[in-house]
């Protein structure tokens, strides 16, 4: 599997930072206790921004993927390990939760569900 994505970083005087992510990214994934495994196209493209206070924002186009802690998963009637195809939006806050989740298209894989 030949992974060809590749990311740029863009730092600002405020002491923010963006990651913009492009190309080919393939990622397997497996279930440890039957040892299935699926490999999925992940190859977005996507741009996160850090700001200086630690919160971000992600901003995604599928495929990409998402996992999602179980109370995030059903606050936002998403899977918790997914594929997604089209436009997804979140922002984080500077202790890493969850503060807003905007998706406009379809999940690809429910990751969980296909390898039961």
């Amino acid at each position: 599997m030949a992974n060809k994505e590749y990311s740029k970083v863009l730092k600002t005087s405020d002491g923010s930072m963006t990651l913009l992510a492009t190309g080919t990214l393939k990622i397997s994934y497996t279930n440890l206790q039957s040892g299935k495994t699926i490999t999925v196209n992940r190859s977005g493209p996507g741009k996160v921004t850090v700001f200086a206070d630690g919160s971000e924002l992600v901003a995604a186009k599928g495929p990409g993927g998402l996992i999602l802690a179980p109370p995030d998963a059903q606050r936002f009637g998403l899977p918790t390990v997914s594929v997604l195809a089209d436009a997804l939006t979140l922002t984080v806050d500077p202790a890493g939760n969850i503060t807003s989740l905007s998706f406009n298209g379809h999940v690809l894989v429910n990751v969980c569900a296909a390898l039961s």
